[in-house]
C-alpha cells in the first residue's frame, strides 16, 4: 500500500510538472504592444475595402476586436493615452495629466518626461534628457518584468520620445525615440544605457531616413479612387512652409531645408514607414522572443497624428497615410512570423485618443460646431473676479481647459478657495465656448458614475490639476481654421480601435462598451503575472482562449 501511495505522488508530481512547462510553453514569447496616434476608430471601416489581407484585416478577421471601446477620460492628449493604456488607470491614479501641464508648486510649464538628472544617448543633442519618473504608478511591461525577475527584455519605440517611454515603463531595457532637425538619429537617455547598441547604430548608419526623404509624397494609388475623403484641394487643409495648395503630390525633398529638414519626415507617412523598419530592426537586433522568457515590445506610429493634426480626418492625405500603414504593419507582422513564430507571440493594436473632424468643415455643413479663444477667456475671468473680489490677481493659470487659483493672493486677501473657485465655475459658463465648469472639490467630494463626468473626474488628480475644470462645446478647438485636434471626451476623441490578437488570444469581435483601462489587466491575466500597481480596468475574458 505504501508503495501504491509512493507510485502515486511520483506520478502526480511527474503530472504537474508537465502541466506546469505545458501551460508555461502556452504563454507568448513577446508581447507587441501597437498604438497608432490619433487613430479613429472609423478608420477601421472606411478604408476597409482598401486595406489588404495581411495588414488590419489580418487582425481583424484572426484576432478579437473591441467595437465599442472607448477612453474613460479627460483630456485625450498622446501621454495620457499612452500612460493609460500600459498602466491600466487615469490620470487620477498615474498622474500624467497632459503632455505639457503648469506645476503649481514650481510655477512653471512641465513636459510629462522632462528629465535633467539624465543625459542624451546617440547624439549631442538635450532630446534625451528623458525619463518616465513623472508616472507613479507602474505599467504592465514593468509587471512582466518584476514577474520573471527582471529577465526577459522591454523594449519602446516611436518617434515621439512620450510615446516611447511610458509605454515601456519604469524598467524597460531600452526606449528609442527620433531626433529630427539636422540628425536624423534614433537616440535614447542614460537612464535606460550609457551607449546604444550597435544594431542601433548600424541603423542610423544606414540613413534609411534619407532615401525616404528623397521621393515626394505621391498617392499610393491612382488619386480618383480616393472615395472615403473630400476634394484634394480645399480650405480646411493647413500647408508646409514652401506649398501654395494643400494638394498632392508633395515635394518632400523640396519641402525639406524650410520645414524641419529631418523633422518632416515625422509629418509624412514615411515617419511610419522608419518605425516599422526600426521596429524590425529591434526585433532582430535584441533576439526578441527567443529566449526563456516573455520579451514585450512597444511601438508607437506617431507620423498619422501629424498628419491629422494637418490635414485632418476627410482628407486624402489620412486615408493615404491609412493605406501605406496598411502595408507597414503587414511587412511587421512578416517579420514577426519568421522571428518569433506563428503562434509564438500576442499583438494588441489601439489608439492613444482620436479626433474631431475640422470644425470649420462642420460649420460649412451646418453641424454645430466651434472655435475657443482663449485670450478673450481670460479677459472673462478677470472681469468675474474684480467684480466679485475686487481683484485682477487671484487667477494665477489657465490652461488645458484648467483654471489655477492664486492661494498667496487669496490669503492676503482672506477669501475662501473654494467660494472663489465655485464663483468661476458658476460664471464662466456664460463665456461663449463653455459648456459646464466643475471645480476640483466638487470632483473631489461627488461621485459621477458615467458620462462626461465622469471622464473628468478620472482624469482629475488632486495634486497636480487645477482648480476649476473646464469642458468646452463639443466639436471645439484652440487653433486655427485647418487641421484638427483632440483632447476631449466626446466620443469623437474616445472611440478608438482595441483588437487582440495571436497567443492566447480566440476569434470574434465585441460590441459591448469596453474602456481603454482594460488592455493592461487583459493582457497580464493572459501573461498571468499582476496587474499594474494602480489598475482600475477589467480583464476582457471574451477575448482571452478559454
Amino acid at each position: 500500500m505504501k508503495k501504491l501511495i509512493l507510485v502515486f505522488f511520483a506520478f502526480s508530481a511527474i503530472l504537474y510538472s508537465f502541466r506546469s512547462k505545458e501551460t508555461a510553453s502556452k504563454k507568448p514569447k513577446l508581447v507587441v504592444g501597437i498604438v497608432i496616434d490619433q487613430m479613429r476608430y472609423d478608420y477601421l471601416t472606411r478604408f476597409a475595402d482598401r486595406y489588404s489581407e495581411n495588414g488590419f484585416k489580418r487582425l481583424l478577421n484572426d484576432g478579437f476586436s473591441l467595437e465599442n471601446a472607448h477612453y474613460n477620460l479627460i483630456p485625450t492628449y498622446t501621454a495620457v493615452g499612452h500612460a493609460s493604456i500600459y498602466t491600466g488607470t487615469t490620470p487620477s491614479e498615474h498622474a500624467i495629466i497632459s503632455n505639457n501641464w503648469y506645476d503649481k508648486f514650481s510655477k512653471k510649464f512641465i513636459y510629462c518626461v522632462d528629465d535633467t538628472n539624465y543625459k542624451t544617448i546617440g547624439n549631442d543633442s538635450r532630446e534625451g534628457e528623458k525619463s518616465p519618473y513623472r508616472m507613479l504608478t507602474t505599467t504592465v511591461t514593468d509587471q512582466l518584468h518584476l514577474a520573471q525577475n527582471m529577465h526577459g527584455k522591454t523594449i519602446g519605440i516611436a518617434i515621439k520620445d512620450r510615446s516611447s517611454i511610458l509605454p515601456a515603463g519604469h524598467t524597460a531595457n531600452g526606449a528609442y525615440w527620433f531626433s529630427g532637425g539636422n540628425y536624423g538619429q534614433w537616440i535614447s537617455s542614460s537612464f535606460y544605457m550609457e551607449q546604444l547598441p550597435n544594431w542601433v547604430t548600424e541603423f542610423n548608419a544606414s540613413k534609411k531616413v534619407d532615401d525616404y526623404l528623397s521621393k515626394p509624397w505621391e498617392p499610393l494609388y491612382d488619386i480618383s479612387t480616393y472615395t472615403q475623403s473630400i476634394a484634394d484641394n480645399n480650405e480646411f487643409e493647413g500647408l508646409n512652409n514652401g506649398e501654395k495648395t494643400p494638394t498632392f503630390p508633395h515635394n518632400v525633398p523640396a519641402l525639406r531645408k524650410n520645414n524641419g529638414n529631418y523633422s518632416l519626415i515625422k509629418a509624412i507617412p514615411a515617419g511610419n514607414s522608419i518605425t516599422a523598419d526600426f521596429a524590425k530592426a529591434a526585433i532582430i537586433g535584441e533576439n526578441l522572443g527567443k529566449s526563456d522568457f516573455t520579451d514585450f515590445l512597444t511601438i508607437s506610429f506617431s507620423s498619422t497624428d501629424y498628419v491629422g493634426h494637418q490635414y485632418g480626418p476627410a482628407s486624402v492625405e489620412i486615408e493615404d497615410t491609412y493605406l501605406r500603414l496598411d502595408n507597414d504593419l503587414a511587412e511587421l507582422f512578416k517579420t514577426l512570423d519568421t522571428e518569433v513564430g506563428k503562434g509564438n507571440y500576442t499583438i494588441f493594436l489601439t489608439a492613444d485618443h482620436a479626433a474631431v473632424h475640422v470644425p470649420a468643415y462642420l460649420q460649412s455643413l451646418k453641424i454645430p460646431a466651434h472655435y475657443f479663444d482663449g485670450e478673450q477667456f481670460k479677459k472673462h475671468l478677470t472681469t468675474i473676479t474684480k467684480k466679485y473680489f475686487n481683484s485682477d490677481k487671484l487667477v494665477e493659470n489657465v490652461s488645458n481647459y484648467q483654471i489655477f487659483l492664486n492661494k498667496q493672493v487669496m490669503d492676503s486677501l482672506k477669501l475662501n478657495q473654494n467660494t472663489v473657485a465655485q464663483k468661476l465655475a458658476d460664471e464662466v459658463v456664460y463665456f461663449e465656448g463653455i459648456y459646464k465648469a466643475v471645480t476640483a472639490r466638487t470632483l473631489q467630494t461627488t461621485h459621477f458614475s458615467e458620462g462626461i463626468l465622469n471622464s473628468l473626474q478620472n482624469g482629475y488628480n488632486q495634486k497636480y490639476s487645477g482648480d476649476v475644470m473646464l469642458l468646452p462645446y463639443p466639436a471645439t478647438l484652440s487653433r486655427g481654421r485647418t487641421g484638427t485636434s483632440h483632447g476631449s471626451g466626446y466620443s469623437y476623441d474616445t472611440h478608438v480601435p482595441i483588437i487582440f490578437y495571436g497567443n492566447g488570444i480566440q476569434k470574434g469581435s465585441s460590441s459591448k462598451k469596453y474602456e481603454i483601462v482594460d488592455i493592461a489587466p487583459t493582457i497580464s491575466n493572459l501573461l498571468q503575472i499582476e496587474a499594474p500597481n494602480s489598475t482600475s480596468g477589467k480583464v476582457v475574458s471574451e477575448a482571452l482562449e478559454k
